[in-house]
């Protein structure tokens, strides 16, 4: 897939933009004041592949507990600041790897050059988050209501106000939580400027209703060659919003992380269980790091061709299936035994491909 060229930035030793991996992020849910249930929630989401952690910097109290939080953080910190120039002074002094901001919503433009002057010094990235609750005036009475234009051009009035302080460290997103105003915003700000684009789609929803959000949305943008790294905002646990963005990179061959997994949806012609079987291997499957391709299928339709095309694959038949290997029939098993025997071949392929560390036969 052919992606657009950005600017390169450097989010602590993360590269997005300059043709760098589409990076993931995600945002705690935890107080930042409380550190150490802050720094669990981060390790847990290192575990599950990403990359880049935001945290909500509400007050003074929780800007002082920045510095422990990331001198102790196996990912580089965001500080998520609104409302208050002199929280984002204090996370830089804390040592944060990034800011987010709103200058539509952090007061003057005098406030805004202020943190940029400091961010420069240390060589702190910002991102420019317009999002339809934190539109410029002069975007609104140009356009008249919040549209994809108003929040391209709230967006680029406070990228101008960093570029005349010449700072270029800068990162842009224009969300919304309605969709095709999403696409539309980042569509059209992709043509008007070469700084890498965070995407996602705001305030989506829970984790079922806002990940199908999310995957339109932001599979849409990026099929388009457009983003350089991305958020899905669930109403869920983070590790959720990990797990969706990878499925979303996935599908598009973007990344590789972790398994593909194809099932089929189960039909009148299945003589096994397939949903329970599919079900419990998607779970199992989630602790296997490796790009192992998985399929499980429940008839001799598509079953076979299936299976024969995964890494790994079973076909169902009645009250039994048939494990294939690298498209060559390893075992044919009563249908009580084909979720362990599967697991055991896709660590044997994890191990001997990938190194990857699990469990031994």
């Amino acid at each position: 897939m052919h992606r657009l060229l950005t600017r390169k930035v450097k989010i602590g030793p993360v590269e997005i933009g300059g043709g760098a991996p589409v990076a993931v992020q995600s945002m705690t849910t935890t107080d930042t004041r409380d550190v150490d249930a802050t720094l669990v929630q981060i390790y847990q989401l290192a575990a599950e592949g990403c990359e880049i952690v935001r945290l909500a910097v509400p007050d003074a109290e929780a800007a002082a507990a920045l510095s422990q939080i990331k001198s102790r953080s196996p990912l580089p910190v965001v500080a998520d600041i609104h409302f208050d120039h002199r929280l984002a002074l204090l996370a830089l002094e804390a040592g944060v790897d990034k800011l987010r901001i709103n200058p539509g919503n952090i007061g003057s433009r005098e406030r805004t050059r202020i943190v940029a002057r400091e961010a420069k010094a240390r060589g702190i990235p910002i991102r420019i988050g317009a999002n339809v609750g934190s539109l410029s005036k002069a975007a609104l009475r140009r356009f008249g209501r919040p549209c994809a234009g108003a929040l391209v051009e709230s967006a680029l009035e406070d990228v101008r106000v960093l570029e005349d302080l010449e700072f270029h460290d800068v990162v842009i997103s224009v969300k919304a939580s309605d969709v095709p105003m999403m696409i539309e915003a980042y569509t059209a700000l992709s043509e008007q400027t070469r700084y890498p684009l965070h995407v996602g789609v705001t305030e989506a929803g829970t984790a079922w209703a806002g990940g199908l959000k999310s995957a339109v949305g932001i599979g849409t943008v990026l099929a388009q060659g457009i983003g350089d790294t991305i958020r899905v905002s669930l109403a869920a646990d983070p590790a959720e919003e990990v797990r969706v963005a990878y499925e979303i990179l996935k599908s598009l061959g973007l990344r590789s992380r972790g398994v593909q997994f194809v099932a089929c949806p189960s039909c009148g012609r299945a003589e096994v269980d397939v949903v329970r079987i599919a079900q419990e291997v998607e779970q199992r499957l989630r602790s296997v790091p490796a790009p192992v391709k998985v399929a499980v299928m429940g008839c001799a339709v598509n079953g076979p061709g299936e299976a024969r095309m995964a890494d790994v694959g079973v076909a169902c038949g009645r009250g039994m299936g048939l494990i294939f290997r690298d498209g060559r029939i390893v075992a044919s098993l009563p249908e009580d035994q084909l979720i362990d025997a599967l697991m055991e071949t896709v660590w044997t392929i994890a191990r001997e491909r990938y190194g990857a560390a699990g469990p031994v036969p």
